[in-house]
Formats: C-alpha cells, sequence, structure tokens
C-alpha cells in the first residue's frame, strides 16, 4: 500500500507541477543549445551512446538545462540513480548511498549514478565524502553547479571529473521550447489551443535573458492568467486564418476556438528582466574585467554598456569607482594627467551622493577614461623596479644623496657632500649628477598625449648635462 501511495502521490505532484517541469526533455534530442559537447559526434553524445560515463560536473548559468540532462541520462542509462539536493543531503545520507552502491555493484556489476544538484553547497569535507567512491568507480558522480567549479569543488574530485560548461540559451532556442510547449497536449499547454504571436514569443525569450525556466514560467503565467474558473477562457478571439485553415466543402465545421498569446500578454506576464549577476562570483568579476578592458580599448560604447550592467545588477558604485581610479593610473598615467583627478573626482562623488545619481558620474569618467590617451608607462616603471628591489641586491642610497641631519653625518660620513643643488643651474639641471648608482632605465613615456612632451622634456634635459660636461 506504500508504494502505490508514493505513486500516486508522485503522479499528482506531476501534473500539477510547472510548466517548465512538466516540459523537462525526455531524451538527449529534445534538449535545446549545449551544441558544444550535445551535437551530433560531440563528447558527451559519444560517452553516452557508448555507455562509457564517467563522472561528470556541469556548470553554467540557471535554466540553461543542467539538472535536465542529469535526469535524461538516468532515464536513458541502465545505471541505478539517485538524485540529491546539495542544500538538504547530510553527509549520512551520502554515506548509506555509496554502501549501498558498493553492495549493487559487488551482487550485480551494475554501478550507480549520483546526482548532486548545487554541489558547490557541500563544503569541503563533504566532499571529500564522496572521493573514494568517485575514484574506486562504485559511484558515477554529476554534480551541477551554477559557481565557478574551480573555486568552489575539490581539486581532487575535479581531476576525476569531465567538466562541461553550460551556455546561456539563445533566443531562437526559448521560442523552440516556447512553441513546444504550446503544442504539447499531454506535458504542455496544448490543451488550451493557444495562438501565440511571434512578437510575444521574441518579447518572452529576448527578457527571459537565456534562462528556459524563466521563460516557460512566463509562458504558463500568461496563459493561466486569461482562464477562468472552470480552466477555459470565456471570451476567446477568432482569427481569420483559423477560417481558412477548415475544409472546403459544404459540410466544413465551425473553427475550433481559440485564444491569442499577443504582445500585451507577454509584457504582463514577464515585466522585469532578471540580470544574472553575483558580487562574489564569475559575473561579478567578469563584468569588471569587460569594463575596464573597453576602458583600456578606447571603447566607450562598450564601455557605458558594462557599467550599465554592472549597476542595474546592483553593483557596488564604489567598487565601479576604485576600478576607475586605478585604470586611470595603471593604463592613462601621464598620458593624461587629468585622468586620476577625474578618477579621484567621481570616487569622492560616488561616496557622498550614492545611487542613483552617482551613476552620471561613473559614466561621465568612465567614458573620459575610455576616450583618454593611453600609457601604461609609468606602471611598467613601478612593476620593473619593484621586481628588482624583491628579487635582486638592493642598491645602497649614494652617500651625495643621503641625509645629513648633523654637521658630523657630513663630515665623518660624506652625508650629502657633492650634491648638486638643481636649481643653482641652468634650465633647473644639475650637470653632473647621478640619482640611482646603477646604469638602469625605469619609465620609458611614450609618445602620445602629454607623454610626448614629457619626452621632449627628458631629451632636453639630457642634452643640457652633456653640455655642461
Amino acid at each position: 500500500m506504500t508504494d502505490l501511495f508514493k505513486s500516486s502521490e508522485d503522479e499528482a505532484i506531476a501534473r500539477n507541477a510547472p510548466l517548465a517541469v512538466r516540459m523537462r526533455p525526455q531524451t538527449i534530442d529534445e534538449i535545446v543549445g549545449q551544441d558544444e559537447f550535445l551535437g551530433q559526434g560531440k563528447l558527451l553524445r559519444r560517452m553516452l551512446s557508448a555507455g562509457r560515463l564517467t563522472s561528470l560536473i556541469f556548470h553554467g548559468p540557471p535554466g540553461t538545462g543542467k539538472t535536465t540532462l542529469a535526469y535524461v541520462i538516468a532515464r536513458q542509462s541502465d545505471y541505478a540513480f539517485h538524485g540529491l539536493d546539495a542544500a538538504s543531503t547530510s553527509v549520512s545520507q551520502v554515506r548509506e548511498i555509496s554502501k549501498q552502491a558498493r553492495a549493487l555493484l559487488a551482487s550485480t556489476g551494475k554501478r550507480t549514478v549520483v546526482f548532486i544538484d548545487e554541489l558547490h553547497r557541500f563544503n569541503r569535507a563533504q566532499q571529500d565524502v564522496l572521493l573514494k567512491d568517485v575514484e574506486s568507480g562504485v559511484i558515477i558522480l554529476i554534480g551541477a553547479t551554477t559557481e565557478n567549479p574551480f573555486f568552489v569543488i575539490n581539486s581532487p574530485l575535479l581531476s576525476r571529473s569531465t567538466i562541461f560548461r553550460f551556455n546561456t540559451l539563445t533566443e531562437q532556442d526559448i521560442i523552440d521550447l516556447c512553441r513546444r510547449a504550446l503544442a504539447d497536449k499531454e506535458r504542455g499547454l496544448g490543451k488550451y489551443n493557444v495562438r501565440a504571436d511571434d512578437d510575444a514569443l521574441a518579447h518572452i525569450a529576448k527578457i527571459s535573458d537565456g534562462d528556459a525556466r524563466r521563460a516557460l514560467t512566463a509562458l504558463e503565467i500568461g496563459v493561466l492568467s486569461q482562464l477562468d474558473e472552470k480552466g477555459v477562457r470565456s471570451l476567446f478571439r477568432k482569427g481569420q486564418h483559423a477560417e481558412k485553415e477548415q475544409p472546403t466543402s459544404a459540410a466544413k465545421k465551425a473553427p475550433d476556438p481559440f485564444f491569442v498569446f499577443d504582445l500585451q500578454t507577454a509584457v504582463e506576464s514577464i515585466q522585469q528582466k532578471a540580470i544574472r549577476y553575483d558580487r562574489a562570483g564569475d559575473e561579478h568579476y567578469d563584468a569588471a574585467s569587460a569594463l575596464i578592458k573597453s576602458m583600456r580599448g578606447s571603447d566607450p560604447d562598450a564601455t557605458v554598456y558594462w557599467l550599465a550592467r554592472m549597476i542595474v545588477a546592483g553593483e557596488d558604485p564604489r567598487f565601479i569607482a576604485r576600478r576607475i581610479a586605478i585604470l586611470a593610473s595603471e593604463d592613462i598615467g601621464n598620458a593624461d594627467p587629468r585622468a586620476i583627478s577625474v578618477a579621484a573626482a567621481a570616487f569622492a562623488i560616488t561616496e557622498r551622493i550614492g545611487l542613483p545619481e552617482c551613476q552620471l558620474t561613473l559614466a561621465q569618467a568612465a567614458i573620459y577614461m575610455a576616450c583618454a590617451p593611453k600609457s601604461n608607462a609609468s606602471a611598467m616603471a613601478i612593476w620593473n623596479a619593484m621586481g628588482d628591489v624583491k628579487n635582486n641586491r638592493t642598491v645602497p642610497v649614494p652617500y651625495h644623496l643621503r641625509n645629513a641631519p648633523h654637521p658630523k653625518m657630513k663630515e665623518l660620513y660624506g652625508h650629502s657632500e657633492g650634491y648638486q643643488y638643481s636649481h643653482d643651474y641652468k634650465g633647473g639641471i644639475s650637470p653632473d649628477q647621478d640619482y640611482l648608482g646603477v646604469d638602469k632605465a625605469y619609465y620609458t613615456p611614450t609618445d602620445r598625449g602629454y607623454e610626448k612632451h614629457i619626452t621632449a622634456y627628458l631629451e632636453w634635459a639630457k642634452k643640457l648635462r652633456e653640455e655642461a660636461k
């Protein structure tokens, strides 16, 4: 009785599950996207066709099919299968499954697949529990995570797994999934006879931003919200094309009623775009990297887009201001000395007024950086000098440059002896003064922006020294 009750309970849950769950693909061929490893002849498809499954790590954004693919693999393979959610699974449960897997392998030769959703929620110690059985092949691990696996999953576990990165679905992928759901009368919305306008599905595909789950949820909301308590729409819209689809015979039937899922309904069903962004994860660092590289690459349009992406996603504006300030010195430097002043002002204003107004200041500063002449000569100078200080013999301060706060220091030790005060000489350039003690060049200005004037000044100073000899 218990099994029957459980079976009927599962069936009831399945019937009332959200559309995104009901429409999960049943076979590999039903999965859209991820052609890099699921296309014909690609690695994972070959592994599945050959029945040579190894432990797998799926990582990528939500709604791209990681969990779906795991369950398709379970359905199509001849392995025992256990599906777990890391957030609600204990170490004792994992150990019990491993115990069962060893007994099954010993008695029947059948291996066990353990799928763990949100694997990154297992801490290092919990992940280590899996390691021995994964290494010995007692269990085949399939782990799914939205985080970067190289940071959140133990290296020994990674080294024993094949890693697949899931990319966001394209807008056409999303549209195809929606049309499949509208046509499916068993698992989808086909029984409601919905006709979807192209622009309505295009809107859902755009706003869902590659998340199939979000798109199908919006579609389901849009359709079901137009039904009355009996599950039918009281006012159906009959389209002219429905009449054309009917037989031309005299005994033709009246067209089946249908209603249109139009753009207005789509807009109401998915009103705000969800920005994928984790302020402690890859999206945070990837967006920051794109912003910095766009400013460095002198592309103001890309710069302001990535800036907007970060602001809309809720990034701390002070973090953005710091990135701008760093770039002002690292990538612009003395090619435009005003850049660091702009960056400093932007940082101060951002701290004082905050969002939303500081978005204007950040945009102005970021665009200024993108349009400024570029030079990393100052950055290279300090990096090279620090490298020498850390890795080579320390250069002593020349005696003529040393401080002599007491007359005896000059008399006994030669501190400051022979120092040439620059202002006493033509052009403010001392003719024969060594300031380092070794022959080394760190700063090599470019011919861009203000640095071309710095280059001219250094050449003029060198000429004065030579004339004074």
